[in-house]
């Protein structure tokens, strides 16, 4: 008969091998913030209210490019409402959205949170199609620009994908998403939104 120390043993080791074998297919590290964003110098500034500007209702306008990084420069068009509400005590906001056009249907939302350790937030999206949530993109505001930088696996390579919100003002916003397949060298903007305060 086999001891109970010995399957306490046994089981320990598996968990430790499977926890081994789940890391992440490509690294996580990005590159250094003077290639994709802002950078911290002296003491972090609390953003905590950064995202403040996006909350409401919103009409918004897509232009999307339908296959990235492959030299088209086809574009299609959507027009739709978005939906941003805070939550967690401001720690966090939900953003919905719903769009329509020539191409079809979209809608998705969005998890956006606060980390106070870091100074930073992290964007999340998943589309009504898969309900699965992409890696979140991580960042901040400087300067009234948000940048916000992740890597993922697209087309069987590793790209960096940014996230960029500019041009904010009470009634409008605009946010641009692109991709560089270079390290950074490059970027190709792929998708962007216009919003403007709906009445």
């Amino acid at each position: 008969m086999i001891s109970l120390q010995r399957v306490g043993t046994v089981f320990l080791a598996s968990l430790l091998g499977l926890l081994a074998q789940s890391a992440p297919a490509f690294p996580q590290t990005l590159p250094a913030a003077s290639e994709t964003g802002p950078r911290h110098r002296g003491t972090a500034r609390d953003g905590q209210r950064d995202f403040d500007f996006s909350v409401g209702t919103w009409k918004t306008h897509i232009s999307r490019l339908q296959n990235p990084l492959t030299g088209s420069t086809a574009w299609v068009e959507y027009d739709g409402i978005s939906v941003v509400r805070e939550i967690l005590n401001g720690h966090a906001n939900l953003f919905e959205l719903t769009a329509d056009g020539p191409a079809g249907h979209i809608e998705g939302v969005g998890l956006r949170l606060y980390n106070p350790q870091s100074h930073q937030w992290s964007l999340n999206w998943a589309n009504g199609k898969t309900g699965i949530l992409g890696v979140p993109t991580i960042g901040e505001f400087e300067n009234g620009r948000g940048v916000f930088v992740d890597q993922e696996q697209f087309n069987d390579r590793v790209i960096l994908v940014r996230n960029s919100f500019m041009d904010i003002t009470p009634d409008s916003a605009r946010f641009e998403q692109t991709f560089s397949d270079d390290e950074g060298q490059t970027w190709e903007t792929n998708w962007v939104m216009t919003f403007k305060r709906a009445r």
